[in-house]
């Protein structure tokens, strides 16, 4: 007798709605090498079978412009359910403009809500679709900008260890010679045995980083100093790295855009703990890569960014060592997403009951940021 089966489900594409908002951040912010008073969203809904898939990213307004313009084409019509094959049209659609950049967070936005359009329509949380190996995943608190007064740096860190949080991360090196002060601060502030990191943004070269590592490990007990030179500089990250203080983790990934930026990054041994940002990285499809490259190379793995986003997939990614509770993020997530939860006992969890993501964008609360 001839072999029976099912064939698997399709669902096509029959609607793309595309938004940009700029959203005013609650005071003016800054890290080493960069200051801003707004932060722009870039949000994608992506409608299939009576359900609607939710996306975003973190962006310049000009890549609401390019889903609208350039991917449009390539979803409507589409197969839902064929991610990988829709993943793949949309690199070729935008190949003139490289596979970085503009390009992977347009597809990161996409692909993220492709994937939870995926779950709503087969009624399953996406959580649960990833195959999370747990219900929680642990956060570490980050903020302590640069721009921040003294009472407000101790008020945030203050407030996430009331909410059992236990790792902190704050900006430096836009003035070295108040960091010493700053970081002496934020220890006494979150105590002795709360996990202290730091992030340089690209501000130190070599040896002014490997002097302030010796100094923050031996001075504040810091035990992560993360993107202290510029991304590309792997060469340079992997000196760092062979000299710091063992205790210190050197950390980057978060400008990894495709899958080789990051298998480059580790065949160099620049890095104890990958980072890497779904919004940037080609969604969850290209996470999902990155991980499994972290797996291969025995190294943690710490996503960036959009906490809310990551949470779904976070608990299925077998390196991760926690998700980034990024402040200006979080505080725009729970003011234009329904459902996003706040952290509980430092962790944070995605809803078992609901099909999806477990959110939902408030397009009418957003208008008046629209950019």
């Amino acid at each position: 007798m001839p072999a029976t089966g099912h064939c698997p489900p399709t669902a096509q594409v029959r609607d793309v709605r595309v938004g940009a908002f700029r959203v005013p951040t609650d005071t003016p912010e800054s890290d080493g090498t960069l200051e801003w008073s707004a932060t722009t969203l870039v949000v994608v809904e992506i409608v299939s079978g009576g359900q609607r898939g939710l996306g975003y990213t973190y962006a310049d307004a000009a890549i609401a412009r390019l889903i609208d313009d350039q991917l449009r084409p390539v979803l409507e019509d589409g197969d839902a359910f064929d991610i990988p094959g829709l993943w793949r049209a949309m690199f070729d659609r935008l190949r003139n403009g490289g596979r970085r950049g503009a390009t992977a967070m347009a597809v990161s936005a996409v692909d993220v809500a492709l994937w939870d359009l995926k779950a709503r329509l087969l009624g399953v949380p996406l959580a649960g679709l990833f195959g999370r190996t747990g219900a929680e995943v642990p956060v570490y608190g980050s903020g302590g900008f640069t721009s921040y007064a003294e009472e407000q740096l101790r008020r945030q860190f203050a407030e996430w260890a009331g909410e059992g949080i236990t790792h902190f991360k704050m900006k430096v090196g836009r003035e070295p010679a108040q960091d010493r002060a700053r970081v002496r601060q934020a220890r006494a502030v979150v105590g002795d045995r709360a996990v202290l990191m730091v992030d340089a943004n690209s501000a130190y070269e070599r040896r002014q980083a490997l002097e302030w590592g010796e100094w923050l490990a031996g001075e504040a007990d810091v035990r992560w100093l993360e993107q202290p030179l510029r991304p590309e500089d792997r060469a340079g990250l992997a000196w760092l790295r062979a000299r710091a203080p063992a205790q210190l983790e050197i950390t980057d990934g978060e400008y990894g855009y495709v899958a080789d930026d990051f298998r480059r990054m580790l065949e160099a041994e620049a890095v104890d703990v990958v980072m890497a940002d779904a919004t940037r990285c080609g969604g969850y499809t290209g996470l999902l890569q990155v991980a499994a490259l972290c797996e291969a190379w025995n190294l943690p793995l710490s996503t960036h960014c959009a906490p809310a986003l990551h949470v779904p997939i976070a608990a299925a990614l077998r390196p991760l060592r926690h998700v980034e509770y990024f402040h200006d993020h979080a505080r725009i997530e729970q003011e234009l997403f329904a459902g996003v939860r706040p952290p509980v006992e430092g962790c944070l969890a995605a809803d078992p009951s609901v099909a999806g993501a477990g959110w939902e964008f408030r397009w009418s609360d957003a208008d008046r940021y629209q950019a």
